[in-house]
């Protein structure tokens, strides 16, 4: 279950129009991520994915990395305890 949340953020970021040059913030690439699943669905984001591969697979590689280098900071950035000030 925990991989098909994975899959489906990362192809949710993918079909964003985030950019790397953007260095977004944890809460940017969460609320990002979010609003492409709302907008396109499962279905939607996974489709998107697959046009790009399909048309671009070289810039498609590309961007997957940074998609998923993006999704690891976000989930080391959730496992750090927060202490208050």
């Amino acid at each position: 279950m925990i991989s098909t949340v994975r899959e489906l953020a990362a192809e949710a970021l993918f079909v964003s129009d985030l950019q790397p040059s953007q260095c977004p913030s944890r809460e940017t690439v969460e609320q990002t991520v979010t609003a492409m699943i709302l907008r396109h669905g499962s279905d939607g984001c996974a489709a998107g994915v697959a046009t790009e591969f399909g048309d671009h697979p070289e810039v498609a590689v590309r961007r997957m990395s940074w998609v998923h280098q993006e999704l690891r900071n976000v989930m080391a950035a959730q496992r750090r305890p927060h202490f208050a000030s």
